[in-house]
């Protein structure tokens, strides 16, 4: 038949206690041995017996390097532990301060737009009624700030745009002044056409002063010749081919 499970309480007979302490502790230190061969775990145990004595296994030969890293790691936890803790009282303190400010804030507002004022006493009226005072005063200098930067910002584009005229203006002069001389020059070349035409055009003949050629070579010759009498002065403007025969 096969061994029955042992049932796990304390043993009440003295001897039966130590044997099995010392079967379970040989077993246990085994145990501990064979771990951290076969996972290369470090391994540290420490048994105290019921009488106060000392059994120890420690896979590194310092048992102390196993210890300071048992002590780091379990600060660190607690520290996180107790940091969790504190920055979850931390939100819960925090919660509520900022639950009584919004109720605050609320009933502020409420004051402000003539609300819920039959609660309040003459000094909190007066004092509501200063509050009121001062924020339209900070809004009407806020208003008159605006104005006049617009002012400022209006003034700015009429100075801009009566410059940006006046460079138009003046470029417009130019282009005029441009044109006139323009149509100067031209007139002026066509003049200069006119006059050089007028220059290659065949000059008129003068005409003979027969009449007058025939009386002073009388007088020359000291008479007038018969059949051939002085012509009237009129015919002397006539041109020659009029006096042909």
């Amino acid at each position: 038949m096969g061994r029955g499970r042992v049932q796990l309480k304390r043993i009440e007979n003295k001897i039966n206690r130590q044997v099995t302490f010392s079967k379970r502790r040989s077993g246990l230190l085994k145990k501990a041995h064979e771990i951290s061969v076969l996972c290369d775990a470090e391994v540290a145990m420490i048994v105290f017996s019921t009488k106060g004595k000392l059994f120890e296994y420690s896979s590194d030969p310092c048992m102390e390097r196993i210890l300071e890293r048992y002590e780091r790691y379990s600060y660190a936890e607690r520290q996180l532990a107790a940091n969790d803790q504190q920055s979850n009282g931390d939100w819960t303190l925090e919660h509520a301060k900022l639950k009584a400010r919004v109720a605050v804030l609320q009933k502020n507002l409420r004051h402000f737009k003539g609300e819920d004022l039959d609660g309040l006493s003459s000094k909190e009226l007066q004092n509501l009624e200063q509050q009121l005072d001062s924020a339209l005063k900070q809004i009407r200098t806020r208003k008159n700030q605006l104005m006049h930067e617009s002012i400022s910002d209006l003034q700015k584009k009429d100075r801009a745009l009566q410059e940006q005229n006046n460079l138009l203006a003046k470029k417009v002069k130019e282009k005029e002044k441009t044109l006139a001389q323009q149509a100067q020059w031209e007139q002026q070349n066509q003049n200069h056409e006119v006059d050089n035409t007028c220059v290659l055009l065949p000059q008129p003949s003068q005409p003979l002063n027969i009449g007058s050629s025939s009386s002073n070579q009388g007088r020359i010759d000291g008479g007038d010749y018969e059949g051939n009498p002085t012509q009237p002065r009129a015919n002397t403007l006539l041109p020659p081919w009029m006096l042909s025969p």
